[in-house]
């Protein structure tokens, strides 16, 4: 039973509450355990779920210890429900509620809350509406916030593998890196990286440059750490046969791109 749902019942909607185990003894002439809706001691609202108020030949308690009844019918052997009302949990395997499928029950993130305040507010602050007949009546309201704190938490949980983060584009500190190697050792690699890193920033990528001069092996461990998504790592003896290195943070391996084609690649691969 999903206690939400029976709140929401009509007539059940202003309160309920579980019976005490005096009131079952009352009504059931036994204790919990055997109960069911036939042979009752004092009379009992039935509400039954959907599923059950289709069922045929089932199977309830007899209120009496030890003992169930098989092949009970309604109409037979009970009276049709007084209410008919959607009051269980979903479990994997249920109908969809188009018809078109079954439900499976899958994990889910919470990155935001929809709260309803029902007319708490409007009657504090008189606010209302003239309704269809004429009438003044308070505002339903409502409201929902996004956790931003959550938002990040819930990117990292589906974005990461054993080496660090592996950020989506659209919210990644920074896009793409440059990795220039020995870029305080040779002039060719420094001009490049910089020409590079100029040319990312005024086709609005959200570059760095990695200026440190770290060893090869330091520099992308931080950065796949960190999970910048793309990385261009430009290195002298590379230069030398007029290539660069791509890789994406997913990427087995890095590609070779043309030194004069890595500004293109990059945008194509960012869609710029």
């Amino acid at each position: 039973m999903n206690e939400i749902k029976v709140s929401k019942v009509p007539g059940l909607d202003k309160g309920f509450r579980f019976a005490t185990l005096s009131e079952i003894e009352s009504h059931f002439g036994c204790k919990p355990g055997y109960l069911g809706p036939i042979g009752l001691q004092q009379p009992v609202k039935l509400v039954a779920d959907r599923e059950v108020a289709v069922m045929a030949d089932w199977i309830c308690g007899a209120n009496a210890a030890d003992f169930h009844l098989t092949g009970v019918n309604w109409g037979r052997d009970l009276p049709e429900p007084e209410l008919v009302a959607d009051l269980r949990n979903v479990v994997a395997g249920d109908l969809s509620p188009d018809g078109q499928g079954a439900l499976a029950i899958e994990r889910g993130i919470e990155v935001g809350h929809v709260f309803y305040l029902g007319t708490k507010y409007s009657k504090a602050m008189n606010a209302t509406f003239l309704g269809e007949d004429g009438k003044p009546a308070f505002f339903e309201m409502g409201c929902y916030g996004i956790g931003i704190t959550r938002l990040p938490a819930a990117a990292i949980e589906q974005n990461h593998d054993e080496r660090g983060i592996i950020w989506p584009d659209a919210i990644a500190p920074f896009t793409l890196v440059v990795c220039p190697v020995g870029m305080d050792r040779s002039e060719a690699v420094k001009a490049t990286a910089e020409q590079l890193y100029a040319d990312l920033l005024a086709a609005g990528v959200d570059v760095i440059l990695d200026d440190r001069g770290e060893r090869p092996g330091a520099m992308f461990a931080d950065w796949e750490l960190i999970g910048v998504p793309h990385r261009v790592t430009i290195g002298d003896k590379s230069l030398k046969d007029g290539v660069v290195e791509y890789q994406h943070r997913r990427d087995a391996a890095a590609t070779k791109i043309a030194v004069a084609d890595i500004l293109a690649h990059v945008k194509g691969r960012l869609a710029v």
